[in-house]
């Protein structure tokens, strides 16, 4: 059995396979065939548990005592059609992933014997979730798991993949009871919006139709938890960046001496490499940290790393920033902490994480960039304090947050 990590993949064994999803409250589980532009034919290719069937492609509802699954027959699977994206949603109106951890299992859908597993990271205000996909590629049918949340339910997710949903009318005078109904358009579980809460501040770039927010619209602010993708012009960013880490003294006239990192994970959240004062350069190069700041006094960037991301090599995909005192000195001694993302060859600022809150802690990890399948990258803003004095204390905290 393999525990999987976003973007990570697997050759299916098996022409017929499960993908079941539990959690600590009921789901809805949905399957979406898709064409090569990533959109269905029609209503047609939307099934979920009013729609339990397709070419291929099948509903299994779990009864309550048993996760709900979507069964794919790839040997059923009709032409033109690339990939069946798995997605769940919270039964219960209103209700985010925040605080429930989904997992999905992959299974030999005769046998029931597990193929692999996945459990998406960090979520939130999501009210729905692309989990995993089945896809054609070369010929042959492969997993991936995605774990991408859409704050707008799974209304958000079946448009976005060129479902029509069924919008709530507004209130009207009753119709004549001669007068036909008009055929409305397939209904999708209704879903909340965006709670006010988690609604994105007014300074942030609107997001991309994918649901992601991107850099098309300039530099942007991240929040904690809040993820941007690494796209500009329709084009992944494959170039230099720099990840500058800065902090001031909480006390005037007391330095604090804290050591930025940048820890190197691989598609099973296997550690790597970890790049820091000690260690300036690791991937052949394409990790380089600009060396030890002892007082954090000054303006600017305390600590600097380059990535060249273009140059990362394959088996990395996951990076985890991360700042620690090796001195024991808490992160309430400190101010004005901060990560930001800048274009290497403009000096660009493309991304911006402030840390707004501290803890008593000696580690923080500060941001993460993960690869996806397309080969872009994607920043998410940490902010998540751990006791830890080295980066190798934060080795495996940093895994987790994966």
């Amino acid at each position: 059995m393999t525990a999987m990590t976003p973007g990570s993949n697997l050759p299916l064994p098996t022409a017929r396979v499960a993908v079941d999803v539990a959690a600590p409250v009921r789901l809805d589980v949905s399957g979406l065939l898709l064409t090569a532009d990533g959109k269905v034919r029609s209503d047609d290719d939307f099934i979920f548990y009013n729609q339990p069937s397709g070419p291929g492609v099948t509903y299994r509802s779990g009864g309550g005592s048993a996760p709900d699954a979507i069964v794919v027959d790839t040997t059923a699977v009709p032409p033109g059609i690339e990939k069946i994206v798995v997605t769940a949603s919270p039964d219960a109106a209103g209700q985010t992933f925040q605080g429930i951890e989904p997992t999905a299992t992959l299974r030999d859908a005769d046998n029931g014997s597990v193929i692999a597993t996945f459990t998406p990271p960090q979520l939130g205000s999501e009210t729905a979730l692309v989990v995993m996909e089945v896809y054609l590629r070369g010929g042959a049918w492969k997993a991936r798991a995605v774990g991408q949340g859409y704050a707008n339910g799974l209304a958000g997710i079946a448009t976005d993949f060129g479902v029509s949903v069924e919008e709530e009318p507004p209130a009207a005078a009753p119709t004549p009871a001669a007068a036909p109904a008009p055929t409305a358009p397939m209904a999708v579980p209704p879903m909340p919006s965006v709670p006010p809460a988690q609604a994105p501040a007014p300074a942030a770039p609107a997001a991309a139709p994918s649901g992601k927010i991107n850099l098309d619209k300039g530099r942007v602010s991240l929040q904690k938890n809040q993820t941007v993708s690494l796209v500009k012009g329709g084009r992944p960013l494959l170039s230099q960046v720099k990840m500058g880490l800065g902090w001031e003294p909480a006390f005037r006239g007391k330095d604090i001496d804290l050591d930025a990192s940048v820890i190197a994970y691989g598609p099973q959240r296997n550690h790597l490499d970890s790049c820091y004062f000690g260690k300036l350069s690791i991937l052949n190069g394409a990790i380089k940290h600009s060396g030890d700041n002892l007082t954090g006094e000054g303006a600017g960037d305390d600590e600097v790393i380059v990535v060249d991301l273009g140059r990362i090599p394959a088996e990395a995909t996951g990076l985890v920033f991360t700042v620690n005192s090796f001195s024991g000195q808490k992160f309430t001694e400190v101010a004005k902490a901060y990560c930001r993302l800048i274009d290497a060859s403009t000096g660009e600022e493309l991304v911006r994480f402030d840390l707004t809150n501290a803890e008593p802690q000696t580690g923080v990890m500060m941001a993460k960039l993960i690869k996806q399948f397309s080969g872009e990258w994607e920043m998410t803003a940490l902010g998540n304090f751990v006791k830890a004095r080295t980066v190798r204390g934060m080795v495996k905290p940093s895994a987790e947050a994966l």
